[in-house]
C-alpha cells in the first residue's frame, strides 16, 4: 500500500542541505572575523602611533614655551624635532612650525604664531608626506587616436557630397 507523504529520503535530503548551509555560513563567519581582527589590529597600531606623535608635539610645545621670551630665542631642534621660524607680516608675529613623524607617509604638523607674552595655534593637523602619483593607466577616450591626429575633421562634411544617390 502506497501512502502519499514525505518519505525518509526527503527528510534526509533536507537535513543534509541544512547542515551544508550551516557549514558554509560558519566558514564565511570565520573568514569575516579573521579579516575584522586584522582591520582592528591595523587601526589600533595607527591610533597608538597618532597619540605618540601628538604627545611629542605637545612636549615640543611645552619646551618652546619654557625656552624663553619671544621672538628673541629660536631653538633649532627640540626633542629631535626641527623647529622652523619666519616672520609673518600679516600676523605681525613670528610663525614657528614643526612636524612630528607619525608613520612613513604621515606627520603631525604644528604652526604657531608666537607673540611677546602669548601664542596662537594656527594649525595642528595630520598631513600626508608621501609622494603622490597620478594613475594615468586608464585611457577611456583618446580623441586624437594612436597617431596624435584627430579622429574627425570638424571642417569636413559628414558625408561625401560628390556621391549622393539622388545625383544619378
Amino acid at each position: 500500500m502506497n501512502k502519499g507523504g514525505v518519505g525518509v529520503g526527503s527528510a534526509s535530503i533536507v537535513l543534509i542541505f541544512a547542515v551544508l548551509c550551516l557549514t558554509v555560513f560558519s566558514l564565511i563567519s570565520f573568514v569575516v572575523a579573521g579579516n575584522d581582527k586584522i582591520l582592528v589590529d591595523t587601526e589600533t597600531r595607527f591610533v597608538l602611533a597618532y597619540y605618540e606623535a601628538d604627545s611629542l608635539a605637545e612636549r615640543v610645545l611645552a619646551e618652546l614655551l619654557e625656552s624663553g621670551p619671544y621672538p628673541y630665542s629660536t631653538p633649532g631642534s627640540i626633542l629631535g624635532v626641527d623647529i622652523n621660524c619666519y616672520y609673518d607680516s600679516d600676523l605681525w608675529s613670528d610663525v614657528w612650525t614643526y612636524a612630528c613623524p607619525l608613520s612613513e607617509d604621515k606627520e603631525i604638523f604644528v604652526k604657531l604664531a608666537m607673540y611677546d607674552e602669548s601664542y596662537d595655534i594656527l594649525s595642528w593637523r595630520m598631513r600626508d608626506t608621501g609622494e603622490w602619483e597620478a594613475d594615468l593607466s586608464l585611457n577611456l577616450f583618446d580623441p586624437f587616436g594612436e597617431g596624435g591626429t584627430p579622429m574627425w575633421d570638424i571642417g569636413a562634411p559628414l558625408w561625401d557630397t560628390e556621391a549622393m544617390p539622388w545625383d544619378d
